[in-house]
């Protein structure tokens, strides 16, 4: 299989105050975070998909190994990310490895736990912490289609995987993965 990592990155960050794909903590760049993430994760392809402050956001990343899609539409919420970068990946991988900006914890290693052994263009599977569905997931290209035609406002595919067996793989070991929406404090 060839999984293509795409970290959504679109949003103006509101309760966040700014974009969150411009968001440094002590760690470093979020936006860089997650790439590398994905890449080391075992994502042979990396796309981030980026809306809010994009040339800026573009910048951080440009020396990095990763395709940039913007989502003009952006405003309309995550599932906007979502098709925007759905639709622009290139026609070589079997499934989408999706994950957030906005989850500074999630690794590497939840990355590969999320993508090992998936065996085809069908899966669906999703990172789950202390039972919690979150993300990564694990998006098989033959539900990408019908994951682009039933999205909207900023829920994502969240109704697509409630309506489907999705295979859940628990990571709660390796991170909290909760979404941060107020600003760290760099040191």
């Amino acid at each position: 299989m060839t999984i293509h990592g795409l970290l959504l990155a679109a949003g103006a960050g509101s309760r966040m105050g700014m974009p969150k794909a411009l968001v440094h903590d002590e760690h470093g760049s979020w936006l860089v975070r997650g790439v590398r993430a994905l890449h080391e994760g075992g994502c042979e392809e990396v796309t981030v998909v980026l809306g809010a402050s994009a040339a800026e956001a573009a910048a951080l990343v440009g020396e990095l190994d990763v395709s940039v899609v913007v989502a003009d539409d952006w405003a309309e919420g995550m599932s906007a990310s979502l098709r925007a970068g759905l639709t622009g990946l290139g026609g070589s991988a079997t499934a989408a490895l999706v994950t957030l900006v906005d989850l500074p914890d999630v690794s590497s290693r939840v990355v590969a736990r999320i993508i090992a052994g998936a065996a085809d263009a069908a899966v669906l599977r999703r990172a789950t912490y202390d039972g919690r569905p979150g993300h990564p997931v694990l998006l098989g290209r033959a539900q990408w289609a019908g994951i682009v035609a039933e999205t909207s406002g900023d829920r994502g595919a969240r109704d697509y995987l409630a309506a489907r067996d999705v295979e859940l793989v628990e990571c709660g070991d390796l991170a909290t993965g909760r979404d941060v929406d107020s600003r760290p404090t760099a040191d």
